[in-house]
């Protein structure tokens, strides 16, 4: 068996974690889900599910149980691991470790994935950032719980996975004020759409600007946009779009060692 290729960044390799992002080439699933879905969430066969997910963590170095992967509900809470979970899924959308083998993992469908690492405090750290958690404090917290373990935000390293980009993101002018009025200066990151009372959304950059307000120096977006490469990326707005019940999900990981 051929183990799944993630996507990887030169900040991270540079730094020496293992890490990746995966897409939805690898897997075992068929049908609306085929690829490498990774939801336990969804309604794909949970068999397939589990063998994705082990594939993962084996592309990784790891194994099922050193995956530290919670249930993820659109918040800014960021969980500490000091051992993998296993089947354990805690509530959260961030998953911090000092623990040398225990695999930090995220899932997401558009959402932006996150993957931090200190090298220096021997700290590495995933983050679901969809516009709620984004808006609401989720990288923040992450890099508050890693610096509890010795982390320095200005070494830090975080890298923004494949998510949905501007150009794929139309929204209304109320998503436009809520993030004009809970977060001053974020107007940047909204264009006009193609009709006067649209917008078009640029979630990776407002994340980059997240990162850059927690005191995050070294960090870059690895540039794929998920709704047109049905292909490579499960993608909740394509699926929306295309009337589909349903979607599958990717997995974002890191560990030390």
């Amino acid at each position: 068996m051929t183990l799944p290729i993630p996507i990887t960044h030169p900040l991270l390799d540079a730094v020496g974690v293992r890490h990746g992002f995966f897409t939805r080439e690898g897997g075992v699933s068929a049908g609306l889900y085929k690829g490498l879905n990774t939801g336990l969430g969804s309604s794909d066969d949970p068999a397939a599910v589990r063998e994705n997910r082990a594939r993962v963590v084996r592309a990784l170095g790891g194994a099922p149980d050193d995956l530290a992967s919670g249930y993820q509900i659109h918040s800014d809470i960021a969980l500490l691991a000091e051992a993998g979970w296993g089947d354990d899924r805690p509530e959260g959308d961030a998953v911090v470790t000092p623990t040398p083998g225990v695999i930090c993992g995220i899932l997401t469908a558009d959402c932006a994935p996150v993957l931090f690492a200190d090298p220096v405090a021997g700290v590495v750290a995933a983050a679901h950032a969809g516009w709620k958690g984004a808006l609401g404090g989720v990288i923040q917290s992450t890099v508050d719980l890693m610096k509890t373990a010795d982390a320095d935000p200005a070494r830090i390293v975080a890298v923004v996975g494949p998510c949905i980009a501007q150009a794929s993101y139309e929204v209304d002018e109320a998503f436009e004020r809520r993030f004009l009025d809970q977060a001053p200066g974020s107007g940047r990151f909204f264009i006009l759409g193609e009709r006067p009372d649209r917008r078009l959304f640029d979630l990776p950059g407002f994340v980059l600007w997240r990162l850059e307000q927690a005191g995050v120096e070294q960090a870059a977006w690895t540039g794929h946009d998920t709704r047109p490469d049905a292909a490579r990326f499960y993608s909740n707005r394509r699926a929306f779009l295309n009337g589909e019940p349903d979607f599958g999900r990717m997995m974002s990981a890191i560990r030390l060692g």
